[in-house]
């Protein structure tokens, strides 16, 4: 279980766009700020407001991609997750659709976030 997750960012204000813009559909949005001498730490949350997802400078430049999920409250978040990403000309790596090879309910799209990193909306349906 993941408590939170910090990524280094070339332009974290970018980031926090990206996906505030991109994955609004699921309630993320701006939770938290900490400004410092080597520049802003920023933090999304969900729902529950709690700063989950965190943004900040290079601290490596080396090549770090990452996967990262977020999960959809439903099939029609996916969609609007996929709909707000073609709006905003991000990389499409997968249109949303079903993904039996991981179960017959996970429905998802895969993004390409500002940094590079593979970023995707899924829905678990069970049952």
């Amino acid at each position: 279980m993941i408590d939170h997750l910090a990524l280094q960012c070339a332009d974290p204000e970018a980031s926090l766009g990206f996906f505030t813009h991109v994955f609004g559909a699921l309630g993320v949005h701006e939770a938290m700020r900490i400004d410092g001498p080597d520049g802003a730490v920023l933090a999304l949350g969900g729902p529950d407001g709690f700063p989950k997802l965190w943004f900040g400078p290079l601290v490596d430049s080396g090549n770090r991609p990452v996967h990262l999920a977020l999960a959809a409250p439903s099939r029609a978040a996916v969609d609007e997750v996929y709909r707000a990403a073609v709006a905003s000309d991000v990389e499409v790596l997968h249109a949303p659709r079903i993904w039996p090879e991981y179960h017959p309910g996970y429905y998802a799209v895969f993004l390409r976030d500002p940094d590079g990193n593979n970023v995707e909306a899924v829905h678990h349906t069970f049952g």
